[in-house]
């Protein structure tokens, strides 16, 4: 929901914390979620590790508004649905994120989330909708090879998106 952004950004915001450089992260290089590829894509061009340090929370909401909540139309799901796509999208891209959401609403699971996809997941309990992609993104998780490094991590974020979502949709 358009009114769900401020605080969905700020939520994802705590679970991503600042600066890293995990050698067992595929994203590498990565401050506030952000990679260091993500980044660069997002604006066109090279960035240094001191530009990645200097990352502010101001300076990456409107690249988390445009490259995760606008694509993954949250301003047009429900509550709770919105936050818990939203985070999924971030942790885990907008693909595998749509997809998942599809696949629970019934419609064919192609990644991009159109009015279809809207209308059937609207038509849902977004209860069920919060509980069912939180419990199928931790079962993928659980599928990654570096779980044994991240998996308490993930889970507890997942357990935290899933209690928060549910608390969005009352």
């Amino acid at each position: 929901m358009k009114e769900n952004w401020d605080d969905c950004f700020k939520m994802v915001l705590k679970h991503e914390g600042g600066f890293v450089n995990h050698p067992k992260d595929p994203g590498g290089m990565t401050n506030l979620g952000v990679t260091r590829s993500a980044w660069q894509a997002y604006l066109n061009r090279d960035v240094t590790e001191v530009e990645m340090r200097a990352l502010t929370p101001e300076a990456v909401k409107p690249f988390y508004k445009a490259m995760y909540w606008d694509k993954m139309r949250c301003d047009d799901l429900p509550s709770g649905v919105d936050y818990a796509a939203y985070d999924f999208a971030v942790n885990s891209g907008v693909g595998r994120s749509a997809k998942f959401l599809q696949r629970i609403a019934g419609v064919a699971d192609d990644g991009a989330i159109g009015q279809k996809s809207i209308s059937a997941i609207c038509a849902l309990n977004p209860a069920d909708v919060v509980n069912s992609l939180c419990d199928k993104r931790l079962e993928f998780l659980k599928s990654l090879s570096n779980f044994a490094t991240f998996g308490r991590g993930w889970e507890a974020r997942v357990d935290a998106v899933a209690e928060t979502g549910a608390s969005m949709v009352e």
